[in-house]
């Protein structure tokens, strides 16, 4: 039952994230990055914040006092990965195309057990090698990357996988000490939103008019993606492990291509259709095989 709910917010966390990938792009028409992520992260940890009042008021300290140091070094490390991986991802749409911005992102997939190993010295299932190469195959066909030149851009693409993959990690590591999972991502939401305009003033001209401009998409991109998507990642990575996690993520790409189509009308060609399916494919085999009778009875 837990593992299914963990499943369920997964899955929303990445139909949100697809979906808010266009309100990223075209949220910086009038407003640069740094702007558009503290615009962004000040929405979210407004809308999560009384949740998180509501729902863990009376754990919170007691959660804390436990591993204050801990605590901290997690609001950190999280807190400084998730805004290089979502300023990077802003900065990069900047100077490539979204085909090659969701291409290049997927690489969290393979650097998440790669780094487990490096920093935490974890070996992944066997299964999950296959399912990142369908992932990443999949990913191919349905951004159309064999049409798509290299670009300026996707060095930042690629510098942000990396810390999305690091901020999975950490996530996942969090949930196995600590079970405040909503006020966490409040903290986390205004850890973001403080570096994000801290820099923002430094590099960026920050024009109230102007993000008022963008306020459509700053709220899609704040509340659901900033607030509720990183809540419920959360929740998801309390019952299953970092890699697997990273993989099921893989289907942002699947919900922008079906959000793109829905919403600015972008015809899904049939290599596209077929790379959904791939992707899909590599999640179920990264769920069902670690926890098969044949594994299990070595």
């Amino acid at each position: 039952m837990k593992k299914s709910f963990s499943m369920f917010c997964a899955l929303i966390t990445t139909f949100i994230w697809g979906t808010a990938f266009i309100a990223q792009d075209t949220g910086m028409d009038n407003i640069g990055p740094l702007t558009f992520n503290s615009s962004r992260f000040f929405v979210g940890f407004l809308t999560i914040l009384p949740f998180a009042i509501l729902i863990e008021k009376n754990k919170i300290k007691k959660e804390i006092k436990n591993n204050t140091k801990l605590f901290i070094k997690y609001l950190i490390f999280m807190g400084v990965s998730l805004f290089l991986g979502t300023f990077l991802q802003q900065a990069a749409l900047q100077y490539t195309n979204i085909a090659n911005a969701a291409f290049f992102t997927v690489f969290y997939v393979p650097f998440v057990p790669i780094i487990l190993f490096i920093i935490y010295k974890e070996k992944v299932h066997w299964s999950i090698w296959p399912s990142i190469a369908l992932c990443i195959v999949g990913v191919y066909l349905l951004t159309d990357f064999s049409d798509a030149e290299i670009m300026l851009g996707d060095t930042l693409v690629i510098f942000c996988s990396i810390f999305w993959a690091l901020h999975i990690i950490f996530a996942g590591k969090f949930m196995q000490k600590f079970n405040i999972p909503v006020f966490y991502a409040a903290l986390q939401a205004a850890f973001v939103f403080s570096l994000s305009i801290f820099f923002a003033f430094i590099f960026e001209e920050v024009v109230l008019s102007k993000i008022l401009l963008e306020l459509s998409s700053i709220l899609y991109a704040g509340a659901l993606s900033g607030g509720i998507a990183f809540t419920l990642q959360m929740y998801a990575q309390k019952n299953i492990e970092e890699a697997p996690a990273a993989i099921i993520y893989s289907l942002e790409g699947v919900f922008a291509a079906i959000a793109g189509w829905i919403i600015l009308d972008q015809f899904l060609k049939f290599n596209n259709i077929i790379g959904c399916f791939l992707i899909l494919f590599a999640v179920i085999l990264s769920q069902i095989l670690p926890t098969s009778k044949i594994n299990n009875s070595k």
